[in-house]
């Protein structure tokens, strides 16, 4: 009986694994089409840069991750007026437009600025009917963000830092601060009593 119980959930559990569980076999071929479909994107906006317009550094939103840049939708009207470009004429030159964002800091503005004179720098305007010789801009991202990594100094620990304990420190600074109103309250009226006339 225990066994044909043991078949019988069997059987329903495979029955319902085969609604639920989807397998995949079909991921050749769907490589192969991303390929060819990246291929015919790259043939269409020629001599265009695949990965599509210039995208301004921003900041990310609140005090979290506010610290952060990262690429934002497109450059404020400001930038352009400050990069020499006119707004009619960045979307043809392959620079994303906000009209919402707005700058609210010199240096945001400063950055963004002479991010833009730099690609109009490496800008290369080709005629309309462009030769198949000229080379196209494959890469993931146009200027991708180049974040530095912090410079870090090494120095040998003194031994007055090996003999220190941080611990003690921390103790001593935790006690006085539980005690500095006791303190206070005792030193003045010490003072009281010392600026009081004695007793006969």
């Amino acid at each position: 009986m225990t066994l044909l119980c043991f078949i019988v959930n069997l059987l329903y559990e495979l029955r319902e694994r085969r609604g639920r569980v989807r397998c995949y076999f079909n991921q050749a071929p769907q490589k192969k089409t991303r390929r060819v479909k990246r291929a015919a994107k790259a043939k269409a906006v020629f001599p265009r840069p695949v990965s599509g317009l210039l995208r301004p550094v921003v900041h990310c939103q609140t005090v979290k991750y506010n610290s952060k840049t990262r690429l934002g939708r497109g450059f404020t009207f400001e930038e352009l007026k400050a990069a020499g470009i006119n707004k009619r004429e960045a979307l043809n030159i392959g620079i994303s437009v906000d009209h919402r964002r707005r700058n609210k800091s010199e240096e945001s503005l400063r950055v963004n600025k002479e991010r833009l004179e730099a690609y109009k720098a490496k800008l290369v305007v080709f005629p309309a009917p462009a030769s198949e010789a000229v080379a196209q801009h494959k890469s993931h991202t146009i200027m991708p963000i180049v974040k530095a990594a912090p410079a870090t100094e090494y120095r040998a620990i003194t031994e007055e830092e090996r003999k220190a304990s941080v611990f003690t420190k921390l103790r001593h600074a935790r006690s006085y601060a539980r005690l500095v109103g006791y303190r206070q309250k005792r030193a003045a009226e010490q003072s009281e009593k010392k600026s009081a006339p004695g007793r006969r």
